[in-house]
């Protein structure tokens, strides 16, 4: 069964008398309203080590004031059921005032991987991944901890964070978790309306076509706006961003043909109705 803990004490506690006995820990954070996407997160740990933490935060600081922080699904029960049934052995469920004390007033700021794209879009969200993953990390202290490619511009600021301070953590990388029609899982698919969920398959559709364009030879700068005047007419309102990036450092590629030797992403962000849908593909 799994074990729900609410202090980072609890948590700790816990953890260590894993390690003690010999046994690795990996960490998957969420902020719940847990789906296939995160037990998929769970299993791919499972592979790697003993014992399994999943934490669920709705993390405040990664929400700017008119965004859907007060909105955003919610379901400890639920949750815990899900983890459960995965195999889980861990839930880390803190309030806000566990995680920010009377008094808390630091914040991580980074530069480079984390200012285009989400960064632009959202330029609070980073700052606030950044300091409530790297809370996690030290509170857990876990071997590995497990990130979905689906949020691919966050993998790579968590592993820059990582990285920069020398935290003692291994960051896995899972596949992005996909529906049978190929729109990425999300919480917030659940935003959708039936006939908007109809209409949001043309988003990994206009990637995959964009993508086979590029293949071919096609300009990136060519492909860019035709996935960009697909997702529209298919009702999408707004495209946030529609671009071919460097996998690695995010830098920007285009606009003729890819270069030789480049390691392509297609990332994209859209607003179909209300609902902000993101994803993206490798090249």
């Amino acid at each position: 069964m799994t074990r729900i803990v609410r202090t980072v004490a609890e948590l700790r506690e816990q953890v260590r008398a894993w390690k003690a006995a010999g046994e690795q820990v990996g960490l998957i954070p969420t902020m719940g309203a847990l789906h296939d996407g995160h037990l998929s997160l769970v299993r791919l740990a499972q592979t790697k080590v003993k014992r399994t933490v999943a934490s669920v935060f709705v993390n405040p600081k990664q929400f700017a004031p008119h965004e859907d922080f007060d909105a955003y699904p919610r379901g400890e029960t639920r949750d815990a059921q899900l983890l459960e049934s995965a195999g889980c052995d861990l839930l880390f469920a803190p309030n806000a005032a566990e995680m920010y004390p009377q008094g808390f007033s630091t914040t991580i700021n980074l530069t480079g991987v984390s200012e285009p794209l989400e960064g632009a879009a959202r330029p609070q969200f980073f700052g606030g991944v950044a300091t409530v993953v790297t809370k996690l990390l030290i509170q857990a202290e876990p071997d590995i901890a497990v990130f979905g490619e689906k949020d691919y511009q966050q993998l790579q600021v968590i592993r820059r964070v990582t990285r920069d301070l020398d935290l003692p953590v291994e960051i896995v990388g899972a596949p992005t978790a996909r529906a049978e029609d190929g729109l990425a899982l999300s919480s917030r698919n659940a935003y959708l309306s039936t006939e908007e969920r109809a209409a949001a398959v043309a988003l990994p559709n206009a990637m995959k076509a964009a993508i086979a364009a590029v293949q071919a030879g096609e300009r990136v700068e060519t492909a860019e706006a035709a996935g960009k005047a697909a997702l529209e007419a298919a009702g999408f309102r707004q495209v946030d961003y529609f671009d071919f990036r460097d996998a690695d450092d995010l830098s920007r590629l285009g606009p003729d043909a890819l270069p030789s030797g480049a390691r392509p992403r297609l990332l994209a962000a859209a607003w179909l109705g209300k609902t902000r849908l993101i994803d993206n593909m490798g090249a």
